[in-house]
Order: structure tokens, then sequence, then C-alpha cells
């Protein structure tokens, strides 16, 4: 059995390019020998600024309602002042305990399928209610300075690894940028034979 590469995976809840992308993400990891190093981002990082995000929006709304279409799956955008630094902290200890897959899942349908405001921690425990991550869990993340040190460091490690967006996957030295590049970081996983059979 070959070694299992890994993939970093640079995230931000808020892009709505991580939402197509969280419906095929695991995906890789049950076809591949693969390891998803989970480097969530919180705030603007990994995303334009709020400037230029003003001028983008609504081409990317239409860009994703296509995209949400031929996925067959719902799309109703959340409040514009949605911050993902909270969801991006608790998806660390979403992690820790072995909850992640069902955590982003979750998160991604409540804020972009349901259109709801997953800044707002009454958002963010349902999410843990919905899926079985306690309360008490949840408020010990989003009170945890090591957290948004954590999300800091991954936004330092983002650049240093040429990362310009969300959602990008990092293997060694290449860099898939984008839920339309999933085919191409499969075909390189394909390259280093690392297919399950």
């Amino acid at each position: 059995m070959p070694e299992p590469t890994d993939i970093k995976v640079y995230f931000n809840f808020r892009s709505p390019y991580c939402y197509l992308v969280s419906k095929v993400l695991y995906n890789i990891f049950e076809d591949y020998h693969a390891k998803m190093i989970w480097r969530p981002l919180g705030g603007w990082s990994g995303r334009s600024n709020p400037d230029r995000a003003k001028v983008k929006i609504p081409v990317v709304r239409q860009d994703v309602a296509r995209f949400t279409r031929r996925l067959g799956i719902p799309f109703t955008p959340p409040p514009i002042e949605t911050d993902p630094t909270l969801a991006a902290k608790i998806s660390l200890a979403a992690e820790q305990e072995g909850l992640l897959h069902k955590y982003i899942v979750e998160v991604m349908r409540q804020e972009w399928a349901e259109g709801r405001n997953i800044g707002d921690m009454d958002v963010l425990l349902a999410v843990g209610e919905e899926i079985g991550l306690g309360r008490g869990v949840i408020q010990r993340a989003a009170e945890n300075a090591d957290f948004d040190k954590q999300l800091e460091q991954n936004w330092h490690e983002a650049q240093q690894d040429h990362v310009m967006g969300v959602p990008s996957f990092v293997v060694g030295d290449q860099v898939f940028w984008g839920n339309d590049r999933v085919d191409f970081l499969r075909e390189h996983l394909h390259d280093l034979r690392l297919r399950r059979l």
C-alpha cells in the first residue's frame, strides 16, 4: 500500500466556492491514499478584499448559481456582513472531536443553502446540536486564543504556499486553486499512483 500523501486544504467558510467543493471534498480522501491537512482561514484571509468583493459579488453569485444548478443543490447566500472566523475556530475543535466532515457539511448547508449568518453563535450551536458537537466544546473553541493564532498561522502558511484564494489544495509544490480544479488534483494523485483499489 502506498504511503499517503499530505494534501493541505485551505478553506474559508465565507467562500461560496468552498460551499461547492464541500460537496466533493471527502471523496478525494476516500478514493486516494491521501491525508487531509486542514487549514481553515478566518476573516478576509484567502478572499478578495472588501472593496473588490463589492464589485465581484453580483458576478460571483451568477457563477455559483450555475454550479449549484448543475449540482442540484440550493443556493441562498448569507447576509453580506457574515464573518467566518468563529466557524473556522470551531472547525478546529470539530477536527479534534472527529466531527470535521459533518461540521463542514452542516455549516455550509446552514450558510449557503439556508442563508444563515455563521458568525452568529446560535447558528453554530444549532450546527453542533445537529452533528453531536457539544455546546461546551463550541463555547471553549470560540474563546480559544490559540485557535485565533492558528488561523493567523494558516494564512501565513498559505502565503508561503503561494495560495491566492480558496478553496486551494496543496500537494508538495503543486497548488490547485478553485472548486473547478478538483479534477486536476485527482489526476495528479492518479499520476502519483495513489488511487485506492
